[in-house]
């Protein structure tokens, strides 16, 4: 039987490049894999697929009953395929929280606190003496740039430094060159919808009795984001009535000055006051040094709920 792998719903780079080489990976191990994503692919993971060559992997609507999949950067069921309550996981390499996640088996699971899967895969290819392809590291490298911003984010560690170096040699980049183009290739929101621009990053996490949506844009001019304040607001109250989040909240990031602005809605948007000690006008307010939402948004967030 084939496995699927794949990542998280409204993919980024990390979990598209994670599971093309944890397909690649299972391949030199002698294991039938194939990598899936779950939703479109965004401008910087499009630009680093074509730098280095290699195909998106094909879209995936849901698994079943009988499928065995391996789950890379993600292990929450809200986040994952449709269906995949009812399927076999056998393995995961992720590197965020671990919520609502149990199996009926054993499996084998690796989870690390390091800022980005990639990492972990990383020591993997090293562990099992497998060969590292210029494509394989490329995509790797990129997941590592993405994840830490070019190692602004606070979820940056050592590990991921150190890897970064060691798989920039085998892509052939210059790390800081080839980092900063990605990055910018993904930063422009004058062709999306507001639709896109809150969706295309968006992940759901269940906290207590709430639902929080929370979506992230990462962009060199935030300007240009909430100069369509009032047209995105619509968007996500849409979203908020159709799928009853407690609380949505859009972080819009300045990946050159390491900084982000805030557009909180749904009945708990006050929470965010409470998480990050500002004050909201119209809805919005700059969080200052704030850019990873695994290390700095949700934390905050579960603490101002938590504490109602």
């Amino acid at each position: 039987m084939t496995q699927k792998i794949f990542g998280h719903q409204n993919p980024d780079t990390d979990t598209v490049t994670s599971a093309l080489v944890a397909a690649d990976i299972e391949a030199q191990l002698g294991n039938d894999a194939k990598a899936y994503r779950l939703g479109e692919i965004s401008s910087e993971t499009a630009y680093a697929l074509e730098y280095f060559g290699v195909e998106a992997p094909a879209l995936l609507n849901e698994v079943g009953s009988g499928d065995e999949v391996i789950l890379v950067d993600h292990n929450e069921k809200q986040q994952s395929a449709p269906g995949i309550e009812n399927a076999t996981i056998t393995k995961v390499f992720d590197h965020h929280r671990i919520a609502n996640f149990e199996t009926e088996g054993p499996l084998y699971y690796r989870a690390e606190p390091v800022g980005c899967t990639a990492t972990i895969l990383n020591k993997v290819y090293k562990e099992k003496n497998l060969t590292i392809s210029k494509e394989s590291a490329g995509l790797m490298l990129s997941a590592i740039i993405s994840d830490t911003l070019l190692f602004k984010s606070p979820t940056t560690t050592e590990e991921d430094i150190d890897a970064a170096a060691e798989l920039k040699d085998i892509a052939g980049v210059d790390l800081e060159t080839y980092g900063l183009e990605m990055l910018k290739a993904g930063a422009s929101t004058s062709d999306k919808s507001a639709e896109q621009l809150i969706t295309g990053d968006a992940k759901t996490f269940d906290i207590g009795e709430k639902s929080v949506r929370i979506a992230q844009v990462n962009v060199v001019d935030v300007d240009e984001v909430f100069a369509r304040r009032e047209e995105i607001e619509i968007a996500i109250n849409e979203e908020i009535k159709r799928d009853g989040y407690d609380l949505f909240t859009l972080i819009v990031t300045d990946i050159l000055n390491s900084n982000s602005k805030v557009l909180a809605l749904g009945p708990e948007f006050s929470s965010v006051e409470r998480a990050f000690d500002v004050a909201l006008d119209q809805n919005t307010a700059v969080l200052e040094g704030v850019v990873s939402r695994k290390k700095q948004v949700v934390p905050n967030i579960t603490k101002a709920l938590s504490d109602l």
